[in-house]
């Protein structure tokens, strides 16, 4: 773990509307760590280094509360919706070794055939990885496929130690003539 993702947090006391909006006026952000059957946490953390790090998908941060040192996965950020400033983290603790769900993106790589058109149904995939090799995406090779073509979650590489948490038939990608799809819309048209 980077030196980037270690913070330290202060433990809050109050609580509220009003404090939470003091507490963001003095750059810091409101957050609740739980996990592992311990007692639910009110912390505030630095609001410029903490939004560095939930910029990138699961995120882990390793702790300093009190002294004492926490590894903690980024659960849920709720952001303003305006002005997309982080208004809540809700921070779950994991263990080191430990295996946790997480939504991983799928990136293609390749082209499909000449004349197709790649359909994404579904962006993300589910997988139990362990906590401190959470891959960033998942990729998926289209390169030269043709019509009617799908891709099941069971016909992805996973990296190694992951483990499919989705459905082994849940449809991630097809691939579609470029004609079919122009006939189609031609007919709506009539």
């Amino acid at each position: 773990m980077s030196d980037s993702n270690k913070l330290v947090a202060d433990v809050r006391t109050e609580f509220g509307k009003g404090f939470a909006r003091r507490l963001r006026a003095a750059g810091k952000i409101p957050a609740v760590v739980y996990g592992h059957g311990s007692d639910v946490r009110h912390v505030a953390l630095p609001a410029h280094e903490t939004g560095l790090i939930v910029r990138h998908a699961n995120s882990i941060i390793e702790l300093d509360i009190d002294g004492a040192t926490e590894l903690v996965f980024v659960k849920d950020v709720q952001r303003e919706p305006v002005r997309s400033i982080i208004e809540h983290i809700d921070l779950v603790v994991v263990k080191r070794g430990e295996k946790i769900e997480v939504e991983v993106p799928i990136v293609t790589d390749g082209e499909t055939f000449s004349g197709t058109y790649l359909s994404t149904i579904v962006n993300t995939i589910r997988v139990n990885v362990d906590a401190l090799n959470i891959p960033e995406h998942v990729t998926v090779s289209v390169a030269g496929l043709e019509d009617g073509a799908q891709i099941h979650a069971k016909d992805i590489v996973l990296p190694e130690g992951s483990e499919l948490a989705d459905e082994a038939d849940l449809l991630l990608l097809t691939v579609t003539a470029v004609a079919a799809e122009e006939e189609a819309t031609e007919e709506d048209a009539e």
